[in-house]
């Protein structure tokens, strides 16, 4: 038994999804899906439905992808914010898979035993330079030409804002994660990095502050962590701070991974560990 992970599907392409489509059977490995699926009801479904026919257990985390409302969307309503983030929750439990708001599982196989909590932080724009204000970062992103498409489709509703969306979900998630017993390793899950020194998109480098939170810099300590994982970056790499180890596990849009081997070699190994994940060369938002 194998924990196996992987993000940023995107569904959207039809490349993706016949990839997804032609994925073997991994009999009892468990799979962790970190965000970024999909932008339609639809998609998000077929996923859901693919993938636990695929491991013996699921794992979902939202990426931004997965929250925005861009019009249609297939055979499911549109939804925006927190409402449209519970209805994918309720999507998920419907096909047995487990979302930020489950209880906690406990991996008890090969490296274990390890707590695995899906987490869904968001971002607060923190992750900036110190001279730049809240207000004046999407102007000085897009002086470079880095712009999130958040700012159009992924509404915080009825948040004020991403920033207050953000800090309900650490609130939250620190006093879930809090009462996980002592000396317990975890393996947390979130879409977005948990440190800014993890983040190497060198062909956007102000794409930074819809990457995440400087409040969960030092979680991996704090929380025990064996293994963090995430996506959104579309650079798959391995790193580790602290001895703890990082994975980036985006696919990605088609152009940025290698559709004549399939889906399958882009599964990472999280638990027992696989070989170190490479740097993902091209990389484009």
């Amino acid at each position: 038994m194998t924990i196996k992970a992987i993000s940023d599907l995107h569904l959207a392409s039809q490349a993706n999804r016949d990839a997804l489509a032609a994925l073997p059977s991994f009999g009892d490995d468990w799979l962790i899906v970190a965000g970024d699926v999909a932008e339609r009801f639809d998609h998000m479904k077929l996923a859901f439905e693919t993938l636990t026919q695929r491991f013996a257990k699921v794992f979902w985390v939202p990426g931004n992808h997965d929250l925005w409302t861009v019009g249609g969307d297939g055979d499911g309503p549109a939804l925006v914010g927190e409402e449209r983030y519970r209805a994918l929750v309720d999507l998920a439990r419907a096909h047995g898979i487990v979302t930020p708001e489950d209880p906690y599982e406990t991996w008890t196989g090969a490296g274990g035993p390890c707590v695995i909590a899906p987490l869904f932080l968001l971002y607060d724009y923190s992750f900036r330079p110190d001279h730049v204000g809240r207000d004046e970062v999407v102007a000085w992103a897009r002086e470079e030409g880095a712009v999130c498409a958040d700012e159009m489709f992924l509404s915080p509703a009825p948040w004020p804002s991403r920033d207050a969306w953000c800090a309900g979900r650490i609130e939250e998630a620190e006093r879930r994660l809090s009462a996980i017993p002592a000396g317990m390793e975890t393996i947390l899950v979130n879409h977005y990095p948990l440190r800014k020194d993890l983040i190497h998109i060198p062909r956007a480098p102000r794409f930074t502050p819809w990457c995440g939170t400087k409040r969960t810099e030092d979680w991996h300590r704090r929380f025990n962590a064996r293994v963090v994982v995430s996506g959104h970056l579309h650079v798959r790499r391995t790193d580790r701070r602290d001895g703890t180890r990082f994975e980036e596990v985006s696919l990605g849009y088609p152009r940025q991974w290698d559709q004549s081997r399939g889906m399958a070699p882009y599964l990472r190994d999280i638990l027992p560990e696989g070989p170190p994940s490479q740097m993902l060369a091209s990389w484009r938002r």
